[in-house]
């Protein structure tokens, strides 16, 4: 019997429900699912689903018994503890520094000062003469929860009192860095690391950092200078989701997600592409290398969300829809469903769905889209 691929994973997602589980079934491969959330995956995975402490490298090395032929994970929280358990069985990985200084924000401020110095300090120790506005995140922190704007001392403190009240999550308090803000999706074998792509982001209005859309774009002139940061920050095997800043010929790293990009935006890029994405980048963590890179998509993409206005019980919504408006291609999936109680929190957790839309010119892409928001109602009691 071969060797199975080790999938670690945290709570379920649509990324490895039907990108990474399907996309190992179509490459043959045997799956065994560690996870410490067993029953959000019941159902999903035909295969061995394993409860494990996934936070873990020991426990999932322990679970893993005899060497599997990979270990990969799509979550933001266990790159580090995948890659350790990978680097102990002599596996293709991550380097698991690279993958903590890119969860950590402190640690990658600290190691791209070098490169590109930026304001950072505990939230309980920003001194009298920070560069206000600044913004205060959680150190670890993922989906903008928790991410504000505050442009004074007695602001940071009120926030900072806010979130203790829910969290105990280290907080930072960076620099704000302003500019046209972009996406840079990169796909690395250990030899090559390749740029598949970039969007655009728009953002809510201050002082909440909610991404309402991405927009395809061509990687902005600045774009080597992001990828001399991550080659600074060890970033350079799998997927990686990096979100930067541009303004006046500078480019500076926000985040690094050293995973797939998200919120069904992978789905998006898989499609635009024309590759099969999830494959690859399986076929990475298995020791295969890139294959010859696709020519550059022709046409227009647009990921739009949907989002929620108010809190209370969803309903009415769409369900998941695929469909060709003219020369456009456009699906729509649901992360809330009709009767699902909806607590706004200004954050990624308030989209109710995603739509996605591929076409010629963005002039067709914008037209499809309305008319899907025309005709579909999102109501929230």
């Amino acid at each position: 019997m071969a060797a199975p691929l080790l999938l670690v994973a945290g709570k379920a997602t649509d990324s490895v429900t039907h990108g990474f589980l399907p996309a190992a079934a179509r490459l043959g491969l045997d799956v065994v699912l560690l996870t410490d959330r067993p029953a959000a995956h019941a159902g999903v995975h035909d295969g061995p689903v394993v409860e494990c402490d996934v936070s873990d490298f020991r426990a999932i090395i322990a679970a893993a018994g005899d060497p599997p032929a990979g270990i990969f994970s799509n979550s933001d929280f266990l790159q580090a503890p995948a890659a350790l358990a990978a680097a102990y069985f002599g596996l293709p990985g991550k380097d698991w520094r690279a993958a903590t200084r890119a969860k950590n924000k402190a640690l990658m401020r600290r190691h791209l000062a070098a490169l590109d110095p930026v304001f950072s300090a505990d939230a309980s120790q920003v001194p009298g003469d920070a560069p206000y506005p600044l913004v205060l995140k959680p150190r670890e922190g993922v989906a903008s929860e928790d991410v504000f704007l505050v442009r004074d001392a007695g602001e940071l403190a009120a926030r900072r009192a806010d979130i203790a009240a829910r969290r105990s999550d280290p907080l930072v308090a960076e620099e704000y860095l302003p500019g046209g803000l972009h996406t840079l999706e990169t796909l690395g074998d250990g030899r090559e690391m390749r740029v598949l792509g970039s969007f655009r982001t728009r953002l809510s209005p201050p002082p909440y950092f909610v991404e309402e859309r991405l927009e395809w774009a061509d990687p902005p002139p600045e774009t080597p200078q992001v990828l001399a940061q991550l080659a600074a920050l060890g970033v350079g095997f799998g997927a990686c989701h990096t979100e930067f800043v541009v303004s006046g010929g500078r480019a500076r790293i926000i985040e690094v997600n050293y995973r797939l990009i998200g919120d069904n935006c992978d789905f998006l890029l898989a499609d635009l592409l024309g590759v099969p994405l999830f494959e690859q980048i399986l076929r990475v963590h298995l020791g295969e290398p890139l294959p010859p890179a696709p020519p550059r998509p022709a046409g227009h993409a647009v990921a739009e969300w949907i989002i929620a206005d108010r809190s209370g019980t969803l309903t009415s919504a769409p369900g998941p829809v695929e469909l060709d408006d003219g020369p456009v291609r456009l699906a729509y999936r649901p992360q809330r469903a009709v009767g699902d109680d909806v607590a706004v929190t200004r954050t990624n957790r308030d989209y109710l769905g995603t739509v996605r839309a591929i076409g010629p010119a963005a002039n067709d892409v914008e037209a499809a889209i309305a008319r899907f928001g025309a005709a579909h109602d999102w109501t929230i009691t």
